[in-house]
């Protein structure tokens, strides 16, 4: 659906359904875990290219467990591979939606901004025959005065 003006809302009790539903999937993964920056860099990655490599590996323990030693546990192999096609399943599924609020949020962001910078130039133009205006437009005008006094970049010479 292409993007138009967006005229919608939440009420109170959808938003605590819709943070409900954020803890019912958070209760239902309580296996999830945070990783840092470090952690993340040193560890495998499965992606797309190695699927049928992990798929293969899976096969040929399954088929050949008398190679592997008595300690490699392919029961426990065999549910991280179902686990991580699940969750990749899943991600899938959050990041489209995820992708949907933030496009949302940004137009919807757009539409408030561009509202407030009409309000903004009415105030201004106002606020020189209306008393007790002209405190709003400075106000207003707050979030220009960072952008307004920023020096000049300059080339700078070797």
């Amino acid at each position: 659906m292409a993007y138009q003006n967006i005229t919608g809302s939440l009420s109170p009790a959808d938003i605590q359904e819709i943070k409900a539903a954020f803890a019912t999937i958070e209760a239902k993964l309580p296996f999830l875990v945070t990783l840092s920056v470090e952690e993340r860099r040193k560890l495998f990655k499965m992606g797309d290219k190695s699927l049928a490599f992990v798929n293969t590996s899976l096969t040929a323990a399954q088929s050949n467990r008398d190679i592997l030693p008595a300690s490699f546990n392919v029961d426990e192999f065999v549910r991280d591979y179902q686990l991580a096609a699940t969750l990749s399943e899943l991600l899938i599924g959050l990041r489209q939606l995820t992708e949907q609020v933030d496009d949302t949020l940004m137009a919807v962001g757009s539409e408030t901004m561009s509202s407030s910078l009409t309000v903004y130039d009415y105030v201004k133009t106002a606020a020189k025959k209306t008393p007790g205006l002209k405190t709003i437009a400075e106000q207003l005008g707050e979030r220009f005065k960072a952008i307004k006094n920023k020096p000049a970049k300059t080339a700078s010479s070797s």
